[in-house]
């Protein structure tokens, strides 16, 4: 911890222009070093006076010069974002007055910060733990307001104490079983298998509920890649301008009018959908259009890649091959079929029952009116997971945490498995051990050096 001895500067907003541009300093020496480049406006003032808490208007110097006006916010250790004496110094947007600043602040003894040193010295603190270390960037990267609750419960530390409820109870059996093998001569009351497997059961179900929350929760909070795919003509480029709420693609009678593929991110209800509208599938032969024939190569690739599939089909018209190609293509996946252009559609011309047991859900919809568009965003919700999902909860919220949580969850099932097919107390207790290493890994704990490097590496510097 040789770097918390130093004084560490960075930019904490975006870069570019704005209406303001914030440095956060951070150190032992935040104080001493502000005070050399920072001058108050009103007399008697001084940056080694300012209490926690307080605001100040001055400019700040560079190389003795007068530059930009400049609000300086104090906040002293350990009540803190860092748990050090903190200052953040705000002045106008753009890039000039922000580098000089950092240039006058660097020149007067700190030291640039690294991607998420703030961060970091925050955990190393004690100011949060690992797993709210990890959801400040979650927050900063939700998308959607459902997708930043669930962000803001991890940095709330829902999920810490979610865990440590877990820790505790297996932190007990531990204790309960360790003195009854090691200290048999003691009246330690013998623990019966019905309240070994019993706690044990517990705490994998709980620790179950958290990694069956997962998935939902990462398209609650970073959204889902998904395709369009259908044959020529049944709807895909409307409902892409429908979902996105201007016309981002052409829209044509003409067959094929899809070549490349067409991005589009787009909000439905709670997820946000990375919409891919892709060239239409069809059966184009040997000697068809070399350029359509790439384009639905690449349709079909898409549809391996995606994690959300919008199947469309026209409501009007018999199921072609083609049409019964996609939907075979679509089975096992997280696939909905859509029934477009319902207004046209007669008693028999939906294909909804053929299309049944390729699908999970099938939705009927007019695209160009926006008829069904409702019942589209609850199925994509409830298929996704979306729909019942707590957003309040605690949630994992990283792949890490899910790997701890998984290994745990794992060497809980072992210890079970051990008492009910014959095995000792002892090889139960091995396998109890490593449940609480997974634990204690994923709080941060006793986490190594590696792991901590691991989750820092993907944060913003000034954060």
């Amino acid at each position: 911890m040789e770097h918390l001895h130093t004084t560490i500067c960075a930019l904490a907003t975006p870069p570019g222009e704005g209406g303001i541009a914030t440095v956060r300093v951070s150190g032992p020496d935040a104080y001493g070093i502000v005070g050399k480049i920072f001058a108050p406006v009103r007399q008697g003032k001084s940056v080694a006076d300012a209490k926690g808490y307080t605001a100040m208007l001055g400019h700040y110097l560079l190389h003795g010069a007068e530059m930009d006006e400049c609000v300086a916010l104090f906040f002293r250790a350990p009540h803190s974002y860092t748990g050090e004496d903190v200052i953040e110094l705000s002045v106008h947007g753009g890039t000039a007055m922000a580098d000089g600043l950092l240039e006058a602040l660097i020149t007067a003894g700190c030291a640039p910060a690294g991607p998420g040193e703030f961060t970091r010295r925050a955990l190393e603190n004690g100011r949060m733990s690992l797993t709210q270390a990890e959801a400040v960037m979650e927050v900063i990267a939700a998308n959607g307001r459902q997708g930043a609750a669930l962000a803001k419960s991890a940095l709330d530390g829902r999920l810490a104490k979610r865990i440590g409820k877990i820790q505790t109870a297996l932190q007990t059996l531990n204790a309960h079983l360790t003195a009854w093998v090691d200290y048999p001569e003691e009246d330690v009351p013998e623990l019966s298998d019905a309240a070994f497997v019993g706690t044990l059961t517990e705490q994998k179900a709980a620790l179950d509920a958290l990694i069956s929350g997962y998935s939902a929760g990462a398209v609650l909070r970073h959204g889902v890649d998904c395709v369009l795919l259908g044959r020529p003509n049944v709807g895909k480029s409307t409902l892409l301008n429908l979902l996105a709420g201007f016309d981002r693609a052409i829209v044509t009678p003409v067959a094929g009018t899809t070549r490349d593929i067409v991005e589009q991110a787009v909000q439905l209800g709670s997820v946000r959908l990375n919409l891919f509208d892709t060239a239409g599938v069809r059966e184009v032969g040997a000697d068809g259009d070399a350029i359509e024939a790439e384009g639905i190569r690449r349709s079909w690739r898409k549809l391996d890649e995606a994690g959300l599939v919008l199947a469309v089909f026209d409501a009007a018209q018999p199921l072609s091959d083609d049409d019964l190609e996609l939907a075979s293509r679509c089975q096992g996946r997280p696939a909905i079929a859509v029934l477009n252009k319902q207004d046209l559609a007669g008693e028999t011309d939906v294909p909804r029952g053929t299309l049944e047991p390729y699908f999970k859900k099938i939705v009927p919809m007019c695209a160009r009116d926006a008829v069904g568009l409702q019942a589209l965003t609850d199925a994509v919700a409830d298929l996704l997971g979306t729909a019942q999902l707590d957003p309040e909860a605690a949630q994992l919220c990283s792949a890490r945490q899910l790997a701890a949580a998984t290994r745990a969850r794992d060497a809980l099932a072992e210890a079970i498995a051990a008492r009910q097919n014959g095995f000792g107390l002892d090889a139960a207790a091995v396998c109890l051990t490593d449940a609480l290493q997974a634990l204690f890994d994923l709080t941060g704990e006793n986490a190594s050096d590696a792991t901590i490097e691991e989750v820092f590496e993907t944060f913003c510097v000034g954060k």
